[in-house]
């Protein structure tokens, strides 16, 4: 998958039904070690590419990260026949406890509740974590809450926040039956 833009190019490659070697590259440091989380706890083989053509600041490439990575799984997913689709996850780290719940649902959305205390971590303004999960939620067609039940150290919650939602995706993606799991016959 293939998004390019006046300021950025993203390239995905996922394959969510093998787990594998998971690379990398984007501009933004800290950026790089979430993805790499996230990917990891997806168990699957992946590859991320990012240049920012224009480089203002993070905001366009983490967009346009959760813009690619959210329509690269929704088309891993196809119809979504069989899939779990639901998943929770409470992940802690250290003095972090956070969960994260979805709904492969089609209806992309996201709420984020998080207190992130610094404003840049390794590069990453902490405000762009909300909003490459709202990207994400919205083209991937996820329904997704993260919601912050302790902790203070920022790190730690983003990374916990990261790590649930991988192990989220994980679960919820797996194949159970031949089934469309939704009384509509559609998700």
């Amino acid at each position: 998958m293939i998004r390019e833009t006046k300021e950025t190019r993203i390239e995905v490659f996922l394959d969510i039904d093998r787990k594998g070697e998971v690379k990398v590259s984007t501009p933004i440091p800290f950026f790089n070690h979430m993805l790499t989380t996230l990917l990891s706890y997806m168990n699957v083989t992946a590859t991320i590419a990012a240049t920012d053509k224009l480089p203002y600041d993070d905001h366009h490439v983490i967009e346009d990260v959760g813009i690619t990575l959210g329509l690269a799984i929704k088309e891993a997913l196809g119809d979504k026949r069989g899939i779990k689709r639901f998943s929770h996850q409470i992940i802690p780290m250290d003095d972090a406890l956070i969960l994260v719940a979805i709904d492969i649902s089609g209806r992309g959305m996201a709420f984020v509740n998080l207190n992130l205390k610094r404003s840049n971590i390794g590069g990453m303004a902490t405000e762009n974590v909300s909003h490459f999960f709202q990207s994400f939620a919205y083209n991937s067609g996820i329904t997704l809450h993260v919601n912050q039940l302790n902790g203070y150290n920022t790190h730690h919650i983003i990374e916990a926040s990261f790590k649930a939602l991988g192990l989220a995706l994980y679960d919820a993606t797996r194949i159970i039956d031949n089934e469309i799991r939704s009384t509509k016959g559609v998700i």
